[in-house]
């Protein structure tokens, strides 16, 4: 997805800098300022995403279902985008399945998960014929009864939290006690339960962890995942159509960070492939992605309102922050804070550089976009662009703290 190297920064961008000011799909990034009308906004490259795509399809094998995870970027028209690239979609909440919906994707080719979807949310999904992936027996009784009220049976797949985890991966969603899925050795319990039950099982969605850069532990994870498959498919009360084994991959946004090496990984999955097919012949092998499909293609925008210095170091006041990117400020789930790939827009390389920090208009301290950063000398009416931010970016941010506007969202 690399076409130009971010200066101050050992990261590949997604996009061209031409006349030293960034392009979005061709387009100058003042330009696109204009056409927004204000900042701040996050804008997504189309061929950005294209062209991820395009990579994954030439490095994995043709036997593999891609699936898009929604909680990474559920912003509808990049749903609609992705809906015609992969294979199926994966939502956690009911509003999300409403976006999944209106792609015109097949019901069967959604899946629903999370581990507190209330008894409303399991009607929905029921009435709606989506997969739901079933995180405790409770939604297993739910759902049979939401199916003898609709007159539709039930679609479901057991989520499993299984006795290991992603090793190295930026958050853990298996292995140990989680909230996440049924433990690897209730699931037997919850098949004898389903047996009873009007209900379609359909499979088992295995997720052990994700953002994770090392390909020798998604490929150890995935192993681990279709041998745990293939012992729990010997109780299931019918023969799996559907082995989702997660995703887990990341996406590079520190400096020392290198990117993911997939061909590996679809070397493995081939050999993966070619088990599961001769052991469970009518299942499809499945691989959620969420990040590694839309985080590099996406920018967030903000415009400097204010130059000043404090005790020798250069404050650059924009009027975008944290409510906006609370993953660029440090904030969600960095132990240390990094900065992200933050640059100057319009002036990408510029005649003159400094050492300056990015903050936003927020209240707090914690509103920084970039500390002690070597960027382009800016001021008021420039434009900064924080890269890599493609997903959990404003939909994973505080956006009502202090009552500011909320950011413009584009895809282009």
């Amino acid at each position: 997805m690399s076409a130009s190297i971010c200066p101050s920064h050992t990261l590949h961008c997604a996009f061209e800098v031409e006349g030293d000011r960034l392009q979005i799909n061709g387009v100058p990034i003042d330009r696109l300022a204009r056409r927004v009308g204000r900042t701040p906004f996050y804008a997504y490259d189309r061929s950005a995403i294209a062209r991820r795509v395009d990579e994954l399809r030439r490095q994995l094998p043709p036997e593999i279902h891609l699936h898009y995870a929604l909680k990474a970027n559920p912003m509808p028209a990049v749903v609609h985008d992705l809906a015609v690239r992969v294979d199926g979609l994966d939502v956690a909440s009911a509003g999300e399945m409403q976006v999944a919906l209106d792609t015109g994707t097949a019901p069967e080719r959604i899946s629903f998960a999370g581990p507190g979807k209330t008894d409303a949310e399991l009607m929905q999904a029921v009435a709606a014929g989506v997969v739901i992936n079933i995180e405790s027996e409770r939604e297993l009784e739910a759902i049979a009864h939401c199916g003898a009220v609709t007159g539709v049976a039930p679609c479901f797949a057991a989520r499993v939290n299984p006795d290991f985890e992603l090793k190295s991966s930026g958050m853990k969603m298996g292995g140990g006690p989680k909230q996440f899925g049924l433990d690897a050795e209730r699931v037997p319990q919850l098949f004898a339960r389903a047996k009873q039950l009007d209900v379609r099982f359909i499979g088992l969605h295995i997720f052990s962890g994700s953002q994770n850069l090392r390909a020798e532990s998604i490929i150890e994870a995935q192993q681990k995942s279709v041998d745990l498959a293939l012992r729990l498919a010997e109780q299931a009360p019918a023969p799996i159509r559907l082995l989702n084994i997660g995703g887990g991959f990341g996406i590079p946004y520190f400096p020392g960070d290198k990117p993911l090496e997939v061909e590996p990984i679809g070397r493995n999955l081939a050999e993966l492939a070619a088990h599961v097919h001769r052991t469970l012949p009518q299942a499809q092998l499945v691989i959620e992605l969420g990040r590694y499909l839309v985080g590099e293609a996406g920018i967030y925008v903000c415009r400097i309102v204010d130059r000043k210095v404090s005790r020798g170091e250069v404050f650059l006041v924009t009027d975008g922050g944290l409510h906006h990117h609370l993953a660029a400020s440090g904030n969600f789930g960095q132990v240390l804070r990094k900065n992200y790939p933050v640059i100057i827009a319009n002036r990408v390389h510029g005649a003159e550089r400094e050492i300056a920090n990015v903050v936003g208009p927020l209240c707090t301290p914690l509103d920084l976009l970039a500390s002690r950063m070597d960027l382009a000398r800016a001021e008021p009416g420039d434009l900064v662009a924080v890269l890599q931010s493609g997903a959990y970016g404003l939909t994973a941010s505080p956006t009502a703290f202090l009552g500011h506007p909320a950011a413009v969202e584009i895809l282009v």
